[in-house]
């Protein structure tokens, strides 16, 4: 594990400790992960009954239910960047048979297809699951309860269709894909459907009126496994909070998964704190935005969160069914770290080289009467504003040809920078996403004069 402080150790105990006392769970595991793993984790209750006091570890299995989710969607981009299906795609596309259609893949993967939220049966009423052919058939009898991209509204039903477009596509099971494509490159050797039959927490119901747990069924969700049917541990979470975090091209690019961060629609349209990406939540606490799901079955409660920009992440797994808010408690154990114990920034290394076609390009320029301050940083263009925030990155260059630059993060992400010299070589103007920069502040008409 990488180093907490002890005191912070301390205040993670105490967070968990309490949560577990005013929220009456059995037994409940806290963990934090940054560096790249498990940095922090503390379990306290009991894991069963059976034996009380026998906390759960970060060994020990839940089930993480609707946090399959985001291992489904990742599967779905890389498949889609593998050139297998489009996000402009429809369901009848894979699955012939559907009558409902329009329905596109990247409204399935953000909640915004309109079509309600379980398959048809009252199947946690009934407690009988639906195998791939019965869930076809129900998709079809589903109604289609919204219009598309006109609200957020959870679906399991469609991701357990997303599930079935894996399966089509791949020529495998759902579960045999993401084992391929996720779960062995980054070891998460205990993340299975159902329990694996390792240490496992038992998951109850807490009444309201009493303080006897009743044990909770083991569900079987058969064709809904992409939508909620894995078991994992505070160990392997951590291990997928750390790749959400910094991503392994051998399962999908960086640049993907920051896709599948933008946010595509608002669930929250009170506070405006919880978004929906293509597959994450996206959860705002203050200034920072945790990506990250959380998970629900009979007796298991769940969350991982992590803010992507220092690499920490918070996870929750409790065993009862009426559990704290997980998403809270994963993201106040991660702020804790954050703000008592934060990694020290990386140390500021000088530089080698400055291009030569870019020394007369910096220092300041203005564009609508605003300067920007262009500068190398290890050999690459670079401009920012000097009244942006701190927090704020600056744009960052790629050389096309000569003169000519392509804007590939920060401020105008894609656009042209175009450099413009006199018969000297000296830059006179720029023109960056076709907005003219000058050295002088001028008026939108005063260059013409």
């Amino acid at each position: 594990m990488t180093e907490i402080a002890a005191q912070t150790q301390t205040a993670l105990t105490r967070i968990i400790t309490e949560r577990q006392t005013k929220g009456r769970v059995p037994g409940l595991v806290g963990a934090v992960a940054r560096g790249g793993k498990l940095a922090w984790s503390g379990g306290v209750g009991s894991a069963s009954l059976d034996e009380p006091g026998v906390a759960p570890t970060a060994d020990t299995q839940f089930l993480i239910a609707s946090q399959s989710k985001t291992l489904t969607a990742v599967t779905i981009m890389a498949l889609r960047d593998e050139g297998k299906l489009s996000l402009d795609d429809t369901v009848e596309t894979f699955v012939p048979e559907s009558k409902h259609e329009g329905i596109t893949v990247r409204q399935m993967l953000s909640h915004v297809t309109g079509m309600q939220r379980e398959p048809v049966g009252d199947v946690w009423d009934e407690m009988r699951f639906p195998d791939r052919a019965e869930l076809i058939a129900g998709w079809n009898e589903a109604e289609r309860i919204g219009k598309p991209h006109n609200r957020f509204h959870y679906s399991n039903l469609v991701y357990s269709i997303l599930g079935e477009i894996v399966a089509r596509l791949e020529g495998r099971s759902w579960y045999e894909s993401i084992q391929a494509r996720i779960l062995r490159p980054l070891e998460m050797r205990r993340t299975t459907v159902g329990m694996d039959g390792g240490p496992a927490a038992s998951g109850y119901y807490v009444p309201p009126f009493t303080d006897v747990p009743i044990a909770e069924p083991l569900l079987d969700i058969g064709a809904m496994d992409a939508c909620g049917g894995l078991a994992s541990t505070a160990e392997d979470l951590a291990k997928w909070a750390m790749f959400l975090a910094d991503p392994v091209d051998e399962v999908l690019s960086k640049d993907t998964l920051d896709e599948m961060c933008q946010p595509q629609i608002m669930a929250d349209l009170d506070r405006w704190q919880l978004g929906f990406g293509l597959g994450f939540m996206l959860f705002r606490i203050g200034e920072r935005v945790f990506v990250g799901h959380t998970g629900g079955m009979p007796g298991h409660i769940t969350g991982t969160f992590v803010h992507r920009p220092s690499g920490t992440a918070g996870l929750a797994l409790m065993n009862t069914t009426s559990a704290p808010n997980p998403a809270a408690l994963a993201t106040d154990l991660a702020i804790k770290v954050l703000e008592d114990d934060p990694v020290a920034p990386p140390l500021w290394t000088p530089g080698s080289t400055v291009p030569a076609e870019l020394v007369e390009v910096l220092g300041t320029w203005f564009s609508e009467g605003q300067p920007f301050v262009f500068s190398v940083r290890e050999g690459r263009l670079e401009a920012k504003s000097p009244v942006a925030p701190e927090y704020q990155e600056p744009a960052v260059f790629d050389r096309v040809s000569s003169d000519v630059y392509r804007t590939v993060s920060g401020r105008e992400t894609g656009e042209l920078l175009r450099i413009t010299r006199d018969e000297a070589g000296l830059p006179t103007t720029l023109h960056w996403a076709t907005y003219l920069c000058t050295r002088k502040p001028l008026a939108f008409g005063e260059h013409k004069s």
